[in-house]
């Protein structure tokens, strides 16, 4: 089975949609996951970009069995050629052929003979374009559903997304496969720091409710003699759509509590999460909730939204509340911060939830996935009147 798969998600700066194309690349390549006499993945990996390269896949820590795809293509240039024209075929930038081609967004990649699979990690922005940046906001909402209905299979990190995609997209369920991001190979830390930070991690756009957060941090600072400081881990959306954090960070009671770190890597990430005293994600919607699963996974208490797919991936491993209640999860924070017991309950429970997410396991569910897509796209090519150029033994584009 030959998959290619688009990896310009995990090029640079990868957030939780590049952790899930790379460690399922990774992972599909593995010669062992189908089993004795199981049918091998050719997994090729596409990325573009005018500046930034793919480079050694071995850096990158992926599999030899990997292979790259690798085009000087401005990025933006080629997403409206995709999205609004169709065009190129993927088989004419490529000059390969392929049994699948996977996108890693809700929009198809454009192929003559392949099974088309696309991969929607939330609906957030057909609900709340105006929380999307630019370019989702210009197209995703208009072509999202039209090109869900088309694709041969609907690739979501959660039982959740699952039911939004076949609610509003009409998506029929067993077109769509639930392929949940794996816990990082981490062990739990011996104890918790003395003196831990509060930790946010994630993108500081306003579907992550960080303007929220920053007012429930203001509530708590205003009523303790201590409170740890808190920590923003993450890259800022671009185009302005991140202003109200910027506003509410002006309150007076949060001076010289909050720090900002940007786009941090994988190893100083792992470091914020270990002198972390509790990881806050008020998100408004969660498709999935990647940093809820390290944290976890390291033992760090979780106090996260009780919205979208992160109740399914915290469990009863951490404190869940209303986003959207300053006051409530002020209070959630001052329970752990209050409780000793309860910090403990939580940190024994995360990574026992952890352990329920497993790379493989959503490699192998993906794997059954292409397959069905391959098939199905076999299914409606016998159904459409007989194309010349799609003949058994045509040259490649």
């Amino acid at each position: 089975m030959r998959v290619l798969l688009d990896y310009r998600p995990a090029l640079r700066a990868p957030t939780g949609v590049g952790a899930l194309v790379h460690h399922l690349a990774a992972a599909l390549a593995d010669p062992d996951l189908g089993g004795p006499g199981g049918e091998p993945v050719e997994v090729t990996l596409f990325s573009s970009s005018w500046k930034d390269r793919l480079g050694p896949l071995a850096d990158r820590g992926l599999p030899a069995a990997v292979a790259a795809i690798d085009r000087r293509i401005p990025v933006r240039l080629l997403n409206v050629a995709w999205h609004r024209a169709e065009w190129p075929p993927i088989e004419a930038l490529t000059r390969r052929r392929f049994d699948v081609v996977h996108s890693s967004h809700p929009l198809l990649l454009p192929s003559r003979r392949a099974a088309q699979v696309v991969t929607i990690c939330d609906l957030d922005f057909l609900a709340h374009p105006d929380r999307a940046w630019k370019e989702i906001r210009r197209d995703y909402p208009a072509l999202a559903r039209r090109h869900a209905r088309r694709a041969a299979h609907v690739v979501v990190p959660s039982r959740y997304t699952a039911g939004e995609v076949a609610r509003h997209l009409g998506v029929p369920r067993e077109r769509i496969a639930v392929c949940p991001c794996g816990a990082p190979s981490w062990s739990p830390r011996p104890a918790a720091p003395e003196d831990g930070h509060l930790l946010f991690v994630g993108s500081l756009a306003r579907r992550k409710n960080v303007a929220g957060l920053l007012a429930a941090y203001a509530r708590l600072a205003a009523r303790r003699t201590r409170v740890p400081d808190l920590v923003l881990a993450g890259g800022e959306a671009p185009d302005g759509a991140d202003a109200e954090w910027r506003r509410a960070l002006e309150d007076p009671r949060l001076a010289g509590r909050v720090r900002r770190t940007g786009y941090v890597d994988a190893a100083t990430l792992r470091s914020l999460y270990a002198g972390a005293c509790a990881l806050v994600l008020p998100s408004l919607d969660e498709g999935f909730g990647l940093p809820a699963l390290e944290a976890m996974t390291l033992g760090v208490p979780v106090v996260a939204s009780d919205r979208g797919a992160l109740p399914e991936v915290v469990g009863e491993a951490g404190i869940l509340v209303d986003p959207t209640d300053p006051a409530a999860l002020a209070h959630a924070l001052g329970l752990l911060l209050d409780e000793p017991e309860l910090r403990v309950r939580c940190a024994a429970r995360g990574p026992a939830q952890a352990r329920k997410f497993d790379w493989r396991t959503s490699a192998r569910i993906l794997r059954a996935a292409y397959r069905q897509a391959i098939e199905t796209r076999a299914g409606r090519a016998a159904a459409e009147p007989a194309d010349p150029a799609a003949a058994p033994g045509s040259p490649a584009p």
